[in-house]
């Protein structure tokens, strides 16, 4: 007589990106051992590929592509995933900041962590003389080397790949020009020749970009000094 089949439940969230609803479950016992494996190898690409893997398995709903995401979709979605999988509430280590040196633990609701709007955010980038550059988000690759990159260093190319591969395209009133239809030397080139004032305009990008983002309030266990930090980022919530 075959064993009973254990039924998974599954839960629904609102993606931060565009308001559709998602349909989830948590992970399996066998999605979490892979999650583990792949984060003891400290290998981007084997990370990448666990998370893709378990993510693709949890989310429910058809035609979500996960590599598309953005990238705090792609956090919140893990957050809540991994909540409903081993724990609605995160302890969180934190540095009391009235000193700097003594750690502080708190305890966070899952439900309470939300991703974050900024008003003066803008995805569309006046280069001036009529000629506009439209960004695009970070996607999983750039979710994987935020959270889980080993090596911290972060170069100047680096930022120059990130730029460019967050680049959808650059238009005026008579052309449109595709970064999928040019060479990454000739985008990198482009950004080069920019002026500083245009340059600081993609930094704001980055900046004011939607995030993971939660204010709590530390008391300093030696000083009994309450100070408030905002956790942003995924990592911040696993520290």
């Amino acid at each position: 007589m075959p064993l009973p089949k254990i039924v998974t439940p599954t839960y629904h969230l609102t993606l931060p990106s565009n308001d559709q609803k998602v349909a989830y479950r948590p992970f399996l016992v066998k999605e979490e051992k892979l999650l583990i494996l792949a984060l003891e190898t400290e290998d981007i690409k084997e990370i990448s590929n666990g998370i893709k893997t378990v993510l693709k398995s949890c989310i429910q709903t058809k035609n979500v592509k996960v590599e598309s995401l953005p990238t705090f979709d792609i956090e919140y979605l893990f957050l809540n995933i991994r909540a409903k999988s081993v724990g609605e509430d995160i302890e969180v280590n934190i540095t009391s900041p009235d000193d700097g040196v003594t750690p502080a633990s708190v305890i966070i609701s899952v439900d309470d962590i939300k991703v974050k709007r900024n008003e003066d955010h803008n995805k569309i980038i006046d280069l001036g003389e009529g000629l506009f550059m439209e960004m695009k988000y970070p996607s999983l690759d750039e979710f994987i080397r935020n959270n889980f990159d080993f090596n911290s260093d972060v170069d100047m190319d680096k930022s120059f790949e990130l730029i460019a591969s967050c680049i959808d395209k650059i238009y005026n009133e008579e052309e449109v020009w595709a970064t999928s239809d040019v060479t990454p030397k000739e985008i990198s080139e482009f950004l080069e020749g920019m002026n500083s004032s245009q340059f600081k305009q993609i930094e704001k990008f980055f900046e004011t970009m939607p995030k993971l983002s939660h204010e709590v309030e530390v008391v300093n266990p030696n000083t009994k000094v309450k100070s408030k930090v905002v956790l942003e980022g995924l990592a911040s919530f696993f520290a």
